[in-house]
């Protein structure tokens, strides 16, 4: 009896589970299938799961665009530059925050100070004004700078820490070590889930984002590449022969927009894998909040 009864339930969780990942990835082979569908087709919903005439003009009008290519540039610097500096800034607060009181006098306070942080902020407005004040507009920093220190992958790194024995710090302190060369030798090298997971978060958050490009960028030039297809749009006022014209009538701003999706989703779809292994383990390890 108890064997029937765990092959129906394991029957139904597969199904739930399958139900949910189906949910999940056939809205995404709905988005790539529009992309690749001409402008008729997806304008009259005949796309389902397959294009419907196969075109490639989206994709050729996003590709072709050389601010396309200086927007990617950017975005990829952004993510670079934005990612290190999250990364340093995080281990140098999370190490010290993940000691007690007696190691650190001042945790406390800095922990509430954080958590304050964490729940509330200036705004966008005082953003803004601090970020045109210190000469910053129209500069890769003022994407970068703004998120420099997010409270979360902090908490959750500072969770990590304490999860790691301490003998292994008493030990290398007794061998003489100071507490950066603790740091660099023995925490970092054993907390590659907890790198690897805030990493991702990092390289997600600044890759998505295109507000602050709208925000903090006079000129489009400047924008990284989530600004930059966020507001391409087809403008048929700015043709000016019958060859562009014609390049047109196979697009429309619905195909053009899937094709937007597909072309920022790839990046991220390429770099999860690697850092895949490591995101489940660091999540759970440091998960808890105190």
């Amino acid at each position: 009896m108890n064997k029937n009864t765990n092959k129906v339930a394991n029957f139904f969780t597969w199904l739930i589970v399958l139900a949910l990942t189906a949910s999940c990835l056939l809205p995404l082979v709905n988005m790539v299938a529009i992309s690749f569908s001409d402008s008729a087709s997806a304008a009259a919903n005949q796309v389902g799961l397959i294009p419907v005439h196969f075109n490639l003009s989206s994709y050729r009008m996003i590709l072709e665009d050389h601010q396309f290519w200086l927007s990617f540039g950017i975005s990829i610097e952004r993510v670079v530059l934005g990612t290190l500096i999250n990364l340093v800034l995080i281990v140098l607060m999370a190490y010290p925050l993940s000691k007690n009181k007696r190691d650190f006098h001042a945790r406390n306070i800095y922990m509430n100070l954080i958590i304050f942080a964490m729940l509330f902020n200036g705004g966008m407005i005082p953003s803004f004004i601090v970020i045109k004040s210190l000469g910053l507009m129209d500069t890769i920093w003022a994407l970068v700078l703004p998120g420099a220190v997010p409270i979360f992958n902090v908490i959750l790194m500072m969770n990590f820490f304490k999860g790691l024995p301490n003998a292994l710090e008493e030990a290398a302190i007794m061998d003489g070590a100071s507490k950066m060369t603790v740091l660099l030798k023995i925490y970092l090298p054993l907390s590659l889930p907890g790198l690897a997971t805030v990493s991702l978060f990092a390289i997600v958050g600044h890759w998505n984002d295109y507000f602050s490009g709208l925000l903090y960028m006079n000129r489009a030039a400047n924008y990284p590449l989530q600004t930059y297809i966020q507001q391409l749009n087809i403008d048929i006022t700015k043709v000016t022969d019958a060859s562009q014209l014609h390049a047109l009538t196979s697009i429309s701003n619905k195909t053009l927009n899937a094709a937007k999706i597909v072309v920022s989703t790839v990046p991220l779809l390429l770099i999860y894998p690697f850092l895949q292994k490591y995101f489940v383990t660091g999540m759970t390890i440091g998960s808890v909040k105190e």
